[in-house]
C-alpha cells in the first residue's frame, strides 16, 4: 500500500473533529518482515537526505510530536530517525517547565532550542503544550508569565495566534515545520497501560499521574481539536497519524519526513576554479 501524505494532512481553515480520523487503518504492510524492510528502506534514504540537508546547508527541519500518553512518540522517533548522524540531529522532550523557563514568554524555552541551518529537531512534545496541558489544567496558568487572570477564549486564541505567526517566520527563513498528531484510542491506551504494568522493563514507563491524566481523555480531546484547527496552515500543517498500530504509523512518519525533505531545493555545494586547484594541490602534497 502506498502512503499519501495528503491522506493525514489537516487542510488549512478545516475544522478538526477527531472522531471524524480514524485512530487505525489497513496495515501499510503484509508481514513483520515486510515492515522491517520498508522501514530500513526509509531509515536509509533519510541518512542520504540529511547528509544533503547538512551539506546544502540551506533549510533546517523541525519535527514536532504530540499526542496521548502511550500513543508511540519515543519509538516513532527512535524508529525513523535510527539512521540520522546525531551529529545533524538534536531531540528535545519538554516536560514541566523550571522556574527559569516560566519567567520568559511561553514560546521562550522552546524557540531556543529550534534547529540551525542545515539540522534537523525534533520536539518530543512542545510549545503546543501551552494549548493543550495548561488548557486541561488552566491553574498551571497562575506560575507562567505574564499573570492571566482570565482562562477564556481570547487567551487561546492570542497563543494559537502566536504559534501560527512563529511558524509562518521559521517557514520564511528556511525552517521547514513538520508537525504529526499521533491519534491514540482510548482503548488502545488502556491496553499499552496494561502491557506496560505486565512487562518488568516497561514498568518504569508508567505512573499514577498517566492514570490521572486518562480521566481527562474528553478535555484533551477537545483541546486538541481546536489546537489542530487554529494552527494547521498550508506551508505548516498538521498530520493525523493513526496510532493504534505502532508500526503503521512509523511508516507514515517516516513517508512524510521523507517526502518533505524531496521537496526542498537542495545540492551538493559545487567546486568553485580556486577550490579545484586547492584540491589539485593537496592531491599532489599526498603523492609524495
Amino acid at each position: 500500500m502506498k502512503i499519501h501524505a495528503s491522506d493525514f494532512r489537516v487542510p488549512a481553515d478545516a475544522r478538526v473533529k477527531l472522531d471524524t480520523w480514524p485512530t487505525a487503518i489497513k496495515p501499510i504492510y503484509k508481514s513483520d518482515k515486510e515492515y522491517r524492510h520498508r522501514l530500513a528502506d526509509d531509515v536509509e534514504q533519510l541518512s542520504r537526505l540529511q547528509r544533503l540537508l547538512y551539506a546544502a546547508n540551506s533549510y533546517s527541519l523541525l519535527l514536532i510530536f504530540q499526542a496521548m500518553d502511550a500513543a508511540g512518540k519515543d519509538g516513532a522517533i527512535g524508529h525513523v530517525l535510527t539512521g540520522v548522524n546525531p551529529q545533524g540531529c538534536e531531540v528535545f522532550s519538554f516536560k514541566s517547565p523550571s522556574s527559569d523557563e516560566l519567567a520568559q514568554d511561553f514560546l521562550w524555552r522552546s524557540t531556543c532550542r529550534l534547529p540551525a541551518s542545515g539540522r534537523i529537531g525534533v520536539f518530543n512534545r512542545s510549545y503546543y503544550e501551552e494549548v493543550l496541558i495548561v488548557r486541561v489544567h488552566q491553574a498551571l496558568l497562575a506560575k507562567e508569565r505574564p499573570p492571566h487572570t482570565s482562562a477564556g477564549d481570547e487567551l487561546w486564541k492570542g497563543r494559537y495566534r502566536s504559534i501560527v505567526d512563529l511558524e509562518k517566520h521559521l517557514h520564511r527563513n528556511g525552517t521547514r515545520v513538520v508537525k504529526f498528531f499521533l491519534h491514540l484510542s482510548k482503548d488502545e491506551q488502556r491496553k499499552r497501560f496494561l502491557a506496560r504494568l505486565d512487562d518488568p522493563e516497561k514498568n518504569w514507563k508508567i505512573s499514577d499521574a498517566d492514570f490521572a491524566e486518562r480521566k481527562y481523555w474528553d478535555h484533551y480531546r477537545h483541546a486538541y481539536e481546536d489546537c489542530l484547527s487554529a494552527t494547521s496552515t498550508a506551508d505548516t500543517p498538521w498530520h493525523v497519524v493513526p496510532a493504534d498500530d505502532k508500526l503503521n504509523a512509523r511508516l507514515i512518519v517516516s513517508s512524510i519526513v521523507i517526502k518533505t525533505l524531496q521537496g526542498l531545493s537542495m545540492s551538493y555545494p559545487k567546486l568553485t576554479h580556486a577550490r579545484r586547484r586547492e584540491l589539485t594541490a593537496m592531491r599532489k602534497k599526498l603523492a609524495h
